[in-house]
């Protein structure tokens, strides 16, 4: 998915913030790209990282951990590469790298101690990849990030014909997911604005390793391509334009060929007709 470089400082948030550093000579901010963080919202982050004149080096590359904690949940983590590893980093530079995150829906506004807004506690560091002891790691910055509820007029997706129930894995790439059959549907409300489109998923490239997916919006057809690895994600921007004149619009995921799991796989009993794995769809 292209990630988008327009960042804006962050603003409007009644928050602290609490450096850990623990390496002398390294600072870190984190900025993002919307104003007003809400649940179910994604969002371009920003690290800056920072190292001043008494900064004398790393000695191995370490890994970037991000963290989001609602109370003592993790409620979910964006953990990264740096793009220049840290044991190349010289006194008196910037870092920078940016990536696109996504805040699931977590607020229960109908909870009677419900005030308004949650904070989530943001904590990120450095680790070692190869530690195995978690000796290695080390909390550069803690920060508290207030998050409110989406705005009224955020659209709600409802799936339709065509989809299997809901499946989960925690240990799975994707995490959670819906299979389609040859073609699903999903009936979204109509902004009347221009609005991101993502949608997250997968395919069984064992089972059909060309398979062409379409995403229609009502009738027109917005994407035609054949998935390069097992996951895919993409992005679009799409036009009020297009999503045309009524309350709602249909959104449309077919496939030109399905394949049934215990026809191909011998240990498989799964007599389903499937098309493409779809664990995210996000509308805003």
């Amino acid at each position: 998915m292209k990630i988008l470089f327009l960042i804006v400082i962050l603003m409007g948030f009644s928050f602290s913030c609490k450096e850990k550093a623990q390496i002398e000579g390294v600072n870190l901010e984190v900025s993002f790209s919307e104003e007003k963080l809400t649940d179910n919202l994604i969002t371009d982050m920003q690290f800056k990282w920072i190292t001043t004149s008494e900064f004398q080096g790393m000695n191995q590359d370490y890994n970037v951990y991000v963290h989001f904690w609602h109370d003592n949940n993790l409620l979910f983590q964006a953990d990264y590469v740096p793009e220049v590893p840290t044991s190349e980093w010289q006194p008196d530079q910037e870092y920078l790298f940016t990536q696109r995150i996504y805040i699931p829906t977590f607020i229960d506004e109908f909870d009677p101690d419900f005030k308004g807004e949650e904070t989530l506690n943001l904590v990120v560091g450095l680790f070692s990849p190869y530690d195995r002891t978690g000796k290695s790691k080390q909390d550069i910055l803690e920060k508290k990030l207030k998050v409110y509820p989406p705005p009224l007029d955020t659209p709600e997706v409802i799936y339709e014909d065509g989809w299997y129930p809901l499946e989960m894995d925690p240990d799975s790439h994707l995490q959670q997911w819906r299979w389609t059959a040859k073609e699903a549907a999903c009936i979204i409300d109509n902004p009347r604005r221009d609005a991101m489109l993502v949608i997250r998923g997968g395919v069984n490239k064992e089972a059909v390793s060309d398979q062409k997916i379409t995403f229609k919006i009502n009738d027109q057809t917005l994407d035609e391509f054949v998935p390069e690895s097992s996951t895919f994600e993409k992005s679009y921007n799409i036009k009020k334009e297009m999503l045309g004149e009524n309350d709602e619009f249909y959104l449309t995921i077919s496939v030109d060929k399905t394949f049934v799991p215990a026809k191909v796989f011998p240990d498989s009993q799964d007599e389903r007709e499937l098309g493409v794995q779809i664990s995210f769809i996000y509308f805003r």
